[in-house]
């Protein structure tokens, strides 16, 4: 099978198209023929083995996982003989490794059903922007019927999830992107906008019960003024925050951590994990029409490189997807 490969950190250029053996389907396994993969922050963080303090895991030398790629969509090619939710010809999705490639071999437990209200595409975006935004808004903002929501960076990948989720929690939402951004985030249900180029919403006075942060753009002190005296912030790490190369994300978040035992505001900092009950939620979300997935651009297997420099360097809109 045909799958981009990568041996050593580096650029998107260090990414290959090869050919490699297609993975033998182990009891508990399943075996997709992918159709679609969407492209997240969390693979180009992989291709650059950055930040550096997360080598420790991921390989010091090199990636050990060598195929790229996390989310996909297809259909079940093969199943193994414990298997019991999946036949082939079932058409499915779902969040594991070694997903940019033609085949990828997963869990039962790693799949689900794909919604029939979407196309392979727009399933494939799904897993991990939209089961981070349900995890931060249901699970740690503990979003109910009437509460004020802000999201930051609402017309991102998980950004454009979290606001569709947080109206179908009842929440009154505002929705913080750029101009070109605005008409976007609104189409998806936002109440309110604040356009980041305009207006510092940290200093224009209004309070919410939640603020979803996944920019990273400002300070905790920040963060706080924007929010009600029993609010709640919830820190993504999917954003370019402060810290460099060397640890990346983890310094705000730890110290995120630290102040959430001395503050009065609930501060949290949201480590996703993968879930298949958050798929099967998120499969109920799109059947039922309350949520759905926004591409900004598609590329071919060929072409994933592009389409990490593009998500990288060009401030993508959405989701960005593989088609295979």
């Amino acid at each position: 099978m045909k799958a981009i490969f990568q041996d050593r950190y580096g650029s998107p250029d260090v990414l290959e198209l090869r050919e490699v053996d297609t993975p033998a389907v182990a009891d508990h396994q399943v075996l997709v023929r992918v159709h679609a993969a969407s492209v997240n922050a969390r693979d180009w963080h992989l291709v650059r083995g950055d930040p550096y303090l997360a080598r420790l895991g991921l390989g010091v030398r090199g990636p050990k996982v060598k195929i790229r790629g996390t989310d996909f969509a297809g259909r079940v090619e093969a199943v193994g003989k414990a298997v019991k939710r999946f036949r082939p010809g079932d058409e499915v999705f779902g969040e594991a490794e070694a997903a940019f490639a033609e085949y990828v071999c997963v869990l039962e437990s790693e799949v689900e059903p794909k919604p029939t209200a979407l196309s392979f595409e727009q399933a494939a975006a799904l897993p991990l922007a939209a089961n981070t935004a349900l995890m931060g808004l249901r699970d740690l903002g503990r979003v109910g019927p009437g509460q004020e929501v802000l999201i930051n960076g609402a017309s991102g990948g998980v950004g454009t999830f979290a606001v569709q989720i947080a109206k179908a929690f009842g929440a009154e939402v505002t929705g913080v992107c750029s101009t070109r951004n605005t008409e976007l985030v609104r189409s998806l249900g936002a109440d309110h906008l604040v356009d980041y180029t305009q207006e510092d919403f940290t200093r224009n006075g209004r309070r919410y019960d939640l603020v979803f942060d996944l920019v990273g753009n400002h300070s905790l002190a920040g963060f706080r003024r924007a929010l009600k005296p029993t609010g709640t912030l919830v820190l993504s790490g999917g954003g370019v925050f402060e810290g460099g190369s060397a640890i990346g994300p983890m310094s705000l978040l730890i110290r995120g951590q630290l102040m959430s035992r001395f503050s009065r505001h609930r501060l949290h900092v949201l480590a996703a994990k993968r879930s298949q009950e958050n798929l099967a939620a998120l499969r109920e979300l799109a059947d039922s029409g309350q949520l759905t997935s926004v591409i900004d651009r598609t590329y071919p297997l060929r072409e994933v490189p592009d389409a990490i420099r593009y998500l990288e360097g060009e401030h993508a809109r959405s989701k960005v997807v593989i088609t295979v």
